[in-house]
């Protein structure tokens, strides 16, 4: 990353890839925690998984180990180490 240009390209990747990354933890939790959370009270006890309801075990223990695993991965294969110092482009000269 030699130049100011390619530098704020890369940027714009990583961050664009970050949203997509919080946009898709975000549908998730509210997918499962919304969409499997009972409707109402019922007279049956909920299925049990580990202890837990379905829609909970999804949305706040499978989602967070999850997407911390994808976080990790996103960092190590998308993002690059960089230098912050500054440097000319070679076209402005």
């Amino acid at each position: 990353m030699k130049t100011l240009s390619s530098r704020y390209r890369q940027a714009h990747k990583e961050a664009k890839w970050s949203i997509g990354l919080a946009v898709a933890y975000f549908l998730w939790w509210y997918g499962f925690a919304y969409g499997l959370a009972p409707e109402g009270i019922e007279l049956a006890p909920p299925t049990l998984y580990f202890g837990l309801p379905l829609w909970f075990l999804m949305a706040c223990v499978v989602g967070p180990v999850l997407f911390t695993l994808l976080c990790a991965a996103m960092v190590k294969c998308l993002f690059k180490d960089m230098s912050l110092d500054i440097e000319q482009d070679s076209s402005h000269e």
